[in-house]
């Protein structure tokens, strides 16, 4: 049934086949008998740079695969507006992002529990990590997955930079850690990615393309959501726009949204669930009021040290001219090629402060620099950058409607650096970045800063420059957090239900509390695998007992976040 005209009803009705959507489009057809239709604004993913890993560089700014929303000025980064492309496209952003399979720490997800979300510790939330996920290469296999759909390789491209910086951050006592996706996340390795043979594995590829071929998996593309249709209360379709013509799709059982962090907030806001001020202000009739709805937005705000190099070839000269044609023969011949690297290569999980019990800074190295201003663009000279952001930031701001009308991009407004916390950890996170850089090991390959420069010294220096410079690292969530029946601020309960009507759930980052101290990617796709289960009414796997609750119980810092 995969691209079949989705006018008649449907058991399960799901608003975006991205990073989550394809996940759940899978597992709820797995039966072969419950319906279901997949609405993704976008297209089909069958750009070729899709698939290239390197090719995200091409994908970020077309609009044929990307939604290009952009920031309100900030009002702590100097007036800026960031862009925030996200995926538009089948699989989402897991069709253009940076490929990195990163989980994030235990107390992330014990957090969300002590915060009175029943059954998302990191014990109970385990399995579903484990169950999406086919780890390729080492790993305790109490954590990792070694049968799930998605594949998590190891790169197999080495350069003496990477190594020398490696090198140099044990020489700073920051431990070697072959993998940080098992018992513990802290120090310095190879990240791994969702990258299998010469290609990108996206959502796309490892769930719903073999699930398209079920007659049960109804898949449209172009269709742009425009309202959530209810009757009274209870959700039952779907109101979208394809071809320049307005359709319905009608839900039997339930409607998903699985449309992203900035798109789940704005279709519940447009179709009358979100806060009551601002629904009235734009003329929408007011189905439930959840003041929750759109605030809470979070990112991981990044800053970069650049550096030139010298003494080894960097990915800068191999991306131009003779050298850039022999890394397409190589990677056609399916060898190490920087056509199949993902954009940050070295991780470095540290602490701001030597106290900690656990990181609180992500650091990501490449022996590559990106041009300031230029969105993808590598620099002419040969680079190296390491970019930081901190872990768990406490800023927050909102995702509204700017009027009534789908088409209108909302108003978005993340708010970074507002809290003295994020200033104060961005400000340890460029020193941490400018010491990996400056170790005795790195020395025979690092020339000079380039940006920010050496003449930039004092921290106030240093904080304008993350004001005027710094960006996001596209990790958007928080639009529709989970929260228990107490938090008036929550949008959905622990089941992901969404308050004050029936028949609506959301599934993706948009639930989540707080920003793991990760990338978002995989946390997604366990929130995703979690959600099929509760809509099927199955029964959660077993927790995890060696898992147990870590780093929340040891540090109070972390449950003092989520209570505030």
């Amino acid at each position: 049934m995969a691209g079949a005209d989705a006018s008649e009803a449907f058991d399960y009705v799901i608003v975006g086949g991205g990073t989550a959507g394809a996940v759940l489009a899978d597992r709820l057809s797995a039966d072969g008998r419950t319906s279901v239709c997949v609405l993704e604004a976008g297209g089909r993913d069958t750009n070729p740079y899709i698939h290239v890993p390197a090719g995200f560089m091409r994908l970020l700014a077309d609009r044929r695969a990307t939604w290009q929303f952009q920031t309100e000025p900030g009002p702590f980064i100097e007036g800026r507006s960031v862009a925030l492309p996200q995926g538009r496209v089948l699989g989402g952003s897991s069709s253009i992002n940076g490929l990195a399979y990163n989980r994030g720490q235990p107390g992330d997800f014990d957090g969300w529990a002590a915060a009175g979300n029943r059954g998302w510790s990191f014990a109970e939330v385990l399995p579903y990590f484990r169950r999406s996920e086919r780890r390729v290469g080492p790993g305790d296999d109490r954590y990792r997955g070694r049968d799930g759909p998605l594949p998590v390789t190891d790169s197999v491209w080495r350069h003496p930079i990477c190594d020398a910086f490696i090198a140099g951050a044990t020489g700073l006592g920051i431990p070697r850690n072959l993998d940080y996706n098992g018992a513990e996340q802290a120090g310095v390795g190879y990240y791994q990615r969702i990258i299998e043979g010469r290609f990108r594995v996206s959502t796309a590829r490892a769930f719903l393309r073999p699930a398209m071929r079920r007659r049960n998996l109804a898949v449209v593309t172009g269709a742009w959501a425009s309202r959530i249709l209810f009757d009274g209360r209870r959700a039952v379709g779907v109101r979208y726009e394809a071809g320049g013509a307005m359709r319905e799709v009608r839900a039997r059982r339930e409607v998903v949204l699985s449309a992203g962090t900035i798109n789940t907030a704005k279709l519940l806001q447009l179709s009358g669930v979100g806060p009551a001020a601002l629904l009235a202000a734009h003329g929408i009739p007011l189905v439930a009021d959840v003041p929750g709805c759109g605030e809470n937005f979070r990112d991981h705000f990044v800053t970069r040290i650049i550096a030139r190099a010298r003494g080894a070839g960097t990915i800068n000269d191999r991306s131009r001219g003779l050298p850039l044609l022999g890394e397409i023969l190589a990677w056609m011949a399916d060898r190490p090629s920087i056509l199949g690297l993902t954009p940050g290569f070295i991780h470095v999980f540290w602490k701001s402060d030597e106290r900690l019990a656990e990181p609180d800074i992500q650091s990501s190295f490449t022996p590559a620099s990106f041009r300031a201003g230029h969105l993808g663009a590598l620099d002419t000279f040969p680079g190296m950058s390491c970019g930081t952001f901190q872990q768990r930031p406490e800023s927050a701001g909102h995702v509204r409607i700017a009027d009534a009308d789908h088409r209108t991009p909302p108003l978005v407004q993340p708010n970074y650096l507002a809290a003295e916390g994020d200033r104060r950890i961005a400000l340890a996170g460029l020193k941490l970045a400018r010491r990996l850089l400056a170790t005795p090991e790195l020395a025979p390959f690092y020339e000079r800063e380039s940006i920010p420069g050496p003449e930039v010294r004092s921290d106030d220096e240093l904080l304008d420059y993350a004001r005027r410079f710094g960006g996001t690292a596209y990790h958007l969530i928080g639009t529709a957090r989970m929260g228990p029946a107490d938090d008036p601020m929550a949008v959905v309960d622990d089941t992901l239900r969404v308050r004050s009507v029936d028949g609506l759930r959301v599934a993706d980052a948009s639930v989540m509390p707080t920003v793991p101290s990760a990338n978002t990617f995989a946390a997604t796709l366990m929130i995703a695998e979690k959600a099929a289960d509760m809509i099927l009414g199955r029964l959660p796997p077993a927790p995890a007992e060696f898992a147990g609750t870590s780093v929340a119980a040891r540090s109070p810092s972390v449950l003092k976040e989520f209570r505030s």
